[in-house]
């Protein structure tokens, strides 16, 4: 949640896109009806808290596999 910079009321965001591997730019919607600032915020990576020992990709999904309905 990012406060409206015109009335300070609850925003939720509406869209971003990558800009970089550690920049995002996001679009923000104020959720106040008599104010509906539309604003955009940065977000990015200012540090690593804690690195993994090993970095390893994730398990594959499992396969999806077909039900049949019973009774059908």
């Amino acid at each position: 949640m990012m406060p409206c910079p015109i009335c300070q009321h609850n925003s939720h965001a509406r869209s971003s896109r990558i800009l970089s591997s550690e920049t995002k730019e996001r679009y923000h919607q104020c959720q106040n009806l008599n104010c509906s600032c539309t604003f955009k915020s940065m977000e990015s990576i200012t540090g690593i808290v804690a690195r993994p020992l090993e970095a390893t990709p994730p398990p594959a999904a499992p396969a999806k596999t077909r039900t049949s309905r019973l009774g059908s």
